[in-house]
């Protein structure tokens, strides 16, 4: 509204600025109360209590007063007052950051992904002159020209500077959404230094070919004989059906829902901060998908059934449920016996979608087998998994 309308209207008692003032104020108070992430409740002694993350220092403060109303007026005075401090010439990169976390902290519920953040801003942010700079001075060019010195400075290679951009280029949307900055300067920064060059993927490091897939099962059945320990098959089945190797150890009977499909809807996490592998209801992308059983799968899925015990889960030892971490295991133990170089478990997964690939399966349905979301994420799954002999054969027969 036009400021003298305004006053001409107050003027006239139309209207009056105390109580529009009064309207304003406790609408600003109820969008902050809307945003409030700590419940407020009450203690023994009657008194109530909540908490409050300070942006400048991203520790946790408590709040309490007699009652509720006044925990919820002492909430909207010290967000108001950290609000005023972001325009002022204090408001760090440093307590940009501190802020931005505390946000991701509260959306995601993947601790390792805050771990890693915190990892990467200790090692290539902390304590740095850009870091020590108001928000407000931070431009496009000194941005760039940071970002360049950091890449040159630490030999990074694309795809890590594409994991260590994450944090600025949050920080920095984070910013512009909460009207901190009217331009969002990590928009326009270009990396012009040379990265770091790998060694190019191949099939031979990512893929099991045939003769060391062959080799690789022989060794399997053996140990099974042995030991009756079904995760031998467990790592049989999944070069059959290409799951991660957390939706194979999370895998539960009642998954298998019919004689042509697997049901794959869960999988392992591995908290970093405390050890634990537990598993959760949703998929590394939230989407439940079905993965076709061949006659091979389902061969092998009787097998494993005939050793099941009375857990839920279709993989276990003694009772527990087998961990992605044992799988792994088993994997190097193989490769040092046989002197040959250890394969992670994840190119069980590279091994069936590029098996898949090279017997003419339509790369759109091997997407939707593996769960990506996008037709490059699995281009990067697919490999030669042939022998050269097997290789040359094919090109003879193409030619």
């Amino acid at each position: 509204m036009d400021e003298n309308l305004l006053k001409e209207a107050a003027e006239l008692d139309i209207i009056s600025l105390d109580s529009l003032q009064s309207q304003v104020q406790m609408a600003k108070k109820k969008a902050v109360l809307k945003q409030h992430h700590y419940a407020i409740s009450q203690l023994p002694n009657g008194q109530f209590q909540t908490y409050l993350i300070d942006p400048l220092t991203g520790k946790r403060k408590e709040i309490r007063a007699i009652s509720k109303e006044r925990v919820e007026d002492r909430i909207y005075q010290l967000v108001t007052e950290f609000e005023k401090a972001k325009h002022n010439d204090n408001f760090t990169m440093t307590d940009l950051y501190n802020e931005w976390l505390n946000y991701k902290m509260a959306i995601t519920e993947s601790s390792n992904t805050i771990r890693r953040h915190r990892q990467h801003y200790r090692k290539y942010f902390e304590n740095t002159e850009l870091f020590g700079t108001t928000v407000s001075a931070v431009d496009h060019l000194s941005l760039q020209a940071y970002c360049n010195e950091l890449v040159k400075k630490n030999g990074m290679t694309a795809k890590e500077w594409t994991n260590v951009k994450t944090i600025l280029k949050g920080m920095f949307e984070f910013a512009y959404d909460k009207h901190y900055i009217t331009i969002n300067p990590m928009e326009r920064v270009r990396i012009t230094v040379r990265f770091k060059q790998v060694k190019k993927k191949t099939g031979k490091t990512e893929t099991y070919n045939t003769e060391e897939l062959n080799e690789l099962r022989e060794y399997l059945e053996e140990q099974f004989a042995e030991t009756s320990d079904t995760i031998f098959l467990a790592i049989e089945l999944n070069f059959l059906i290409g799951l991660r190797v957390g939706e194979l150890v999370a895998l539960r009977w009642s998954d298998w829902v019919d004689m042509r499909h697997l049901h794959i809807q869960r999988e392992e996490v591995h908290n970093q901060d405390n050890g634990q592998f537990i598993v959760v209801e949703h998929t590394k992308t939230n989407q439940d998908r079905f993965v076709p059983l061949v006659p091979k799968a389902l061969r092998l899925l009787n097998r494993i059934n005939e050793h099941r015990d009375l857990s839920e889960f279709m993989f276990t030892r003694e009772g527990t449920r087998i961990t992605s971490r044992q799988v792994a295991y088993v994997l190097q133990k193989y490769a040092y016996k046989k002197g040959v170089c250890v394969k992670s478990s994840h190119k069980m997964r590279k091994t069936f979608a590029s098996n898949l690939n090279a017997n003419g399966v339509p790369i759109d349905e091997i997407r939707e087998i593996l769960g990506h979301s996008s037709l490059s994420t699995t281009l990067n799954y697919l490999f030669n998994p042939l022998t050269e002999e097997e290789t040359y054969e094919r090109i003879k027969s193409a030619l």
